[in-house]
């Protein structure tokens, strides 16, 4: 342990702590803009200084050491003019027009600079604007741009694509797409977690409210049959925003929000994700009854972020990935098919939006290969939580007071197994749940697959069906993902069944989940998750009334003729910018 004082209270820390971690460890912290710990810890926003005794300058927190007798000043003057000073030129390059920002009431700059008591004196401002394709669905406004480098950084060091760099240099640095590259020339996973790791506004998703909530959206227009999905990560990360309890938000209030909002159907996407889960699964066991004429492993295809990271880096392995869409694009499939029939309405007619945790979703509603009827996409607008949190709020009405209401049906309902989804490992967990059935006729104890839980960035299971060894394993975050393919590849492991979710700790831990500064919240979602999947009446997606009936009525057979047009999908049927070392 070292021996220090903070603002002259006797403090010990375990030797190699670092000023700023000592600080809050004593319940003084320092304020920061660009320090992330682990990944960014530059001092380059300067907000971070502190005086030390005996030392003439100011002393950066985030990236120096305590030592034997250190006494440490969090709020001196010096460093509070200091502070003022350095906020004083971030904001001489930012556009301060915080009533627009999509971040304003949550923007760790307004944050500080507030809580400095900043006063008047402003230095004269010189912004830059940028030229960002606005269809696109990660937008980047430099003129809101800090210079913190976070998303350089989370981009490298944990998603292992460096689409951003540093641009230009002297007064005029600042950041960019990489290599000089367009943002729609770059091998972007659009995960979004330079988003959730941006302090300011300077990167947000595209905005997607307008085409479904205006006076003259699509909720709006006469004649328009509208439906909505929701995603079980939404459930786990809507109510943080207005401070409910998770009993308070519970899925039949979160339901109630979405009807009262005006959608004509509300639908549960854990429906869906019990659907792809039958298919998935006995897409599995089909290629494991034809080991020789594929290629191994099988990786899960429901994270569109980690299938366009998969077509970008490794583009010769695209044929490893099952070829069962994502329970989004089934879901809506579903309702433009099977749905409509039930409610005898054109699907030219219906408006099918989702509210998912995920900005890649916003592609992948867009592809070519998501239109099953020929009337346009499948799914016609992909909201992130984000937005769905900012409508409701800008609705104005006590949230205590929203009503509770019930999925719809046929295809409202979902178990247990669908819901886990959005947790990390959670999609495995589910497949083999319903594995094991297809082959034995039975289910499996429920506590057989824990060693694939947990936020570990790579777990793997061996697990015995029947008789027959299935070696799987669960990744989380691209970094992991790309360690897991280089392995695989080189010949160091062999799986048969892999899934891969592009954020750390899967959906629940997306690009488009409200932002926490300094509090990653996946693990304590997907905690949400399983309770949900715990306390559920139906924990296996082969029991389900509505999937069994769904194939009753309309499927035949998971991987059937009808099955397979709806539900399944060509990976090339589309193209993605190669990774720079993979350009032809």
């Amino acid at each position: 342990m070292v021996n220090i004082t903070i603002n002259n209270v006797p403090v010990s820390v375990k030797e190699g702590t670092t000023i700023m971690e000592a600080c809050k460890e004593a319940k003084m912290p320092v304020p920061s803009l660009c320090y992330l710990k682990d990944i960014n810890e530059i001092g380059a926003c300067r907000v971070c200084v502190v005086e030390v005794k005996g030392i003439d300058r100011l002393v950066t927190s985030c990236n120096n050491h305590v030592k034997e007798g250190m006494e440490i000043l969090t709020n001196s003057p010096k460093v509070r003019e200091a502070r003022r000073i350095n906020i004083k030129m971030i904001l001489s390059q930012h556009n301060c027009f915080c009533p627009t920002c999509v971040r304003t009431g949550n923007c760790q700059l307004q944050k500080v600079a507030s809580e400095l008591g900043y006063g008047s004196g402003a230095y004269n401002q010189h912004i830059t604007y940028n030229n960002w394709p606005q269809d696109f669905p990660l937008i980047r406004d430099e003129s809101k741009c800090i210079k913190c480098m976070r998303c350089i950084q989370i981009c490298d060091k944990v998603q292992s694509l460096k689409v951003w760099d540093i641009a230009k240099t002297g007064s005029r640095t600042t950041v960019d797409v990489s290599l000089r590259r367009d943002i729609k020339e770059a091998d972007c996973a659009l995960c979004g977690q330079c988003i959730t790791h941006c302090p300011v506004g300077a990167l947000t998703s595209r905005d997607d409210k307008r085409p479904v909530f205006s006076q003259n959206g699509f909720l709006n227009k006469k004649g328009k049959t509208t439906v909505v999905q929701v995603a079980p990560a939404v459930r786990t990360a809507w109510a943080e925003s207005f401070r409910l309890s998770r009993k308070f938000a519970s899925p039949s209030r979160l339901a109630g929000a979405l009807r009262m909002m005006g959608f004509d159907y509300v639908f549960d996407t854990t429906f869906a994700a019990d659907l792809t889960i039958m298919e998935e699964a006995s897409e599995l066991l089909e290629r494991l009854n034809h080991k020789e004429e594929h290629q191994w492993p099988m990786f899960t295809s429901c994270c569109p972020g980690w299938v366009r990271f998969l077509k970008s880096q490794y583009p010769d392995m695209v044929d490893c990935l099952s070829t069962t869409k994502s329970p989004q694009q089934i879901h809506g499939a579903v309702i433009k098919n099977y749905f409509a029939d039930k409610i005898h309405e054109d699907p030219e007619n219906i408006f099918s939006v989702s509210i998912m945790p995920c900005v890649a979703k916003k592609s992948e509603c867009a592809l070519p290969t998501m239109d099953s009827t020929g009337t346009g996409p499948d799914v016609d607008v992909s909201l992130t939580t984000r937005e769905f949190v900012d409508y409701l709020r800008s609705l104005n009405i006590d949230i205590f007071s929203l009503p509770e209401g019930e999925f719809d049906s046929p295809i409202g309902d979902g178990t247990g197994a669908g819901v886990i989804f959005g947790a990390t490992g959670g999609v495995m967990e589910a497949a083999l749940r319903s594995c094991y059935h297809m082959v034995t006729g039975e289910n499996p104890p429920l506590d057989a697959f824990y060693a694939i839980r947990g936020m570990d960035g790579w777990k793997e299971a061996s697990i015995d069906i029947k008789g027959t060894t299935v070696k799987v394993a669960v990744a989380h975050g691209l970094g992991n993902a790309r360690k897991l393919v280089e392995a695989i590849r080189s010949g160091e492991v062999f799986y048969h069944f892999v899934e891969v979710m592009a954020c750390p700790g899967g959906c629940v831990g997306g690009g488009g989940q409200p932002i926490h500064e300094g509090q990653e919240m996946a693990e304590i979602r997907s905690k949400n998750l399983y309770f949900l999947d715990e306390t559920s009446e139906l924990r296996f997606c082969h029991e389900n009334p509505d999937i069994i009936k769904i194939y009753d009525e309309y499927l035949e057979t998971p991987m059937s003729r009808i099955a397979h047009k709806l539900l399944h999908t060509d990976h090339e049927g589309w193209e993605m910018p190669l990774a720079p070392n993979r350009s032809k």
